[in-house]
């Protein structure tokens, strides 16, 4: 198929509508459990802060890591050879498993260490089983996430969309009663929300392995998943092509996580501050990873059939569309700043720290769209490695250090720190459009 459009709207949304649908099921989770917890207690709702936090560093990493898959699966897609998916998507599995033991590892040392981070005496108790069930779903985490990707690049993106929110439809009917206690149910809290987190992603991963298995429509894939066996050579490329992708990702939501441990250094309400935060921001995640996917599994499809102005092209359209997704998504939450806290909390202190750092977060969508875009259009030529020490300079040598100044030495505190989110997003994002410009110069040149 010859690209012969001259912008690229209409495939993007097409491809990046399910992903965002599926997502927003994800979003309204989040909005729910954060909701729940902090009318069921002001300081459980600071735990969550802290474990969704570290939680969210983890899963990031590891769907960075599952990401490897995608351009591959396109790349074979648009050129026909979709009898050689299979054998991918086997090597990534296995390949996907290790990383997450390896993450479950990772996890389980920072549990036996939660009371030498320098958090509230007070949430500890409430932190650890909560941190436990989270630590039990990863496996499931990574199951899904593979086989997603899988789905995703055959552009089969409703099918992850319909599972993701009915396993949060799920979710939140348990959340609701295992919080709260309702009915034979007991009243766990925080706890509660976590089994219910846990069972949902059980679920999902197992719904994404069932369809696999039995449509009709996966039939070549499925044969050609049970025919192949593991190569050294593809468990090799899943790990060069997955871990810059996890490293670049997680780079980035360590600067989210690392931060919310600083703001914890501030007290429990500028913690539960943060907490709600992140939860509305989810709102703007949604709408940019979404099209970002779209706009890697659309430019891989490109890549297979060497098209390489639609690649320039298809990326330029997808951050457009994203500046303008980021102001519609904008106006309502600036409208009702001095509204949102009160859906989350009744503490008046947090919910007028939420008005003030809802302009910032405003503010810093398009440096983080930039790099959403563009991240992923490198993703899409496999072009991966460099995003790693990009992210590295972006988020660790400039956003973390100026939010520490601008919050502890200059003394303005969640301010300072959210201060320098937009300045380590905007730099991520020119450094990682530039990359992707002079890839495309080089390919064409060849």
């Amino acid at each position: 198929m010859q690209q012969t459009q001259r912008h690229h709207y209409k495939p993007l949304l097409e491809i990046g509508v399910p992903i965002v649908i599926g997502q927003l099921g994800t979003i309204i989770l989040g909005f729910a459990d954060t909701l729940m917890i902090g009318h069921h207690s002001t300081i459980e709702l600071g735990a969550a802060g802290l474990v969704n936090n570290i939680f969210t560093l983890g899963l990031l990493f590891y769907l960075g890591f599952s990401y490897g898959l995608t351009p591959i699966v396109g790349r074979l897609f648009g050129m026909g050879r979709t009898d050689e998916i299979g054998q991918k998507v086997k090597n990534s599995i296995v390949a996907n498993m290790v990383v997450g033991l390896l993450l479950m590892a990772m996890m389980t040392l920072l549990y036996l260490n939660l009371h030498n981070i320098g958090q509230p005496e007070e949430l500890l108790p409430i932190i650890r089983p909560y941190f436990l069930v989270n630590l039990v779903s990863i496996p499931f985490v990574g199951m899904f996430n593979t086989l997603k990707q899988f789905f995703d690049g055959i552009t089969r993106t409703q099918v992850p969309m319909w599972v993701m929110i009915g396993g949060n439809v799920v979710n939140i009917l348990f959340n609701w009663l295992l919080i709260y206690g309702v009915g034979p149910f007991p009243e766990l809290g925080l706890l509660g929300a976590g089994i219910s987190t846990m069972g949902s992603r059980v679920v999902m991963s197992i719904a994404l392995v069932v369809i696999f298995f039995t449509g009709r429509v996966y039939i070549s894939y499925r044969q050609s998943l049970k025919q192949s066996t593991v190569t050294r050579a593809d468990f090799v490329e899943m790990n060069r092509l997955g871990w810059p992708v996890a490293l670049q990702l997680g780079t980035e939501s360590a600067a989210f996580t690392l931060s919310c441990v600083m703001v914890g250094w501030l007290g429990t309400i500028p913690l539960a501050s943060h907490q709600i935060m992140i939860t509305i921001s989810q709102l703007f995640y949604l709408v940019l990873s979404g099209m970002a996917s779209a706009i890697s599994i659309r430019i891989s499809y490109f890549m297979g059939q060497k098209e390489y102005d639609a690649m320039r092209c298809c990326a330029a359209d997808g951050f457009r569309m994203l500046l303008v997704f980021s102001a519609v998504v904008s106006l309502p939450i600036i409208l009702f700043r001095h509204d949102i806290g009160f859906i989350f909390t009744d503490n008046d202190e947090a919910c007028l720290t939420v008005a003030h750092l809802i302009w910032i977060l405003v503010i810093y969508q398009f440096g983080d769209g930039m790099q959403y875009i563009y991240a992923n259009a490198l993703r899409g030529i496999a072009c991966v490695k460099p995003m790693m020490y990009y992210a590295f300079i972006a988020y660790f040598c400039i956003n973390l250090p100026v939010g520490y100044v601008l919050g502890f030495v200059a003394g303005w505190g969640i301010y300072g720190i959210w201060t320098a989110f937009p300045i380590g997003l905007t730099i991520a994002g020119i450094l990682f459009y530039r990359r992707f410009i002079k890839e495309l110069r080089v390919m064409a040149e060849r």
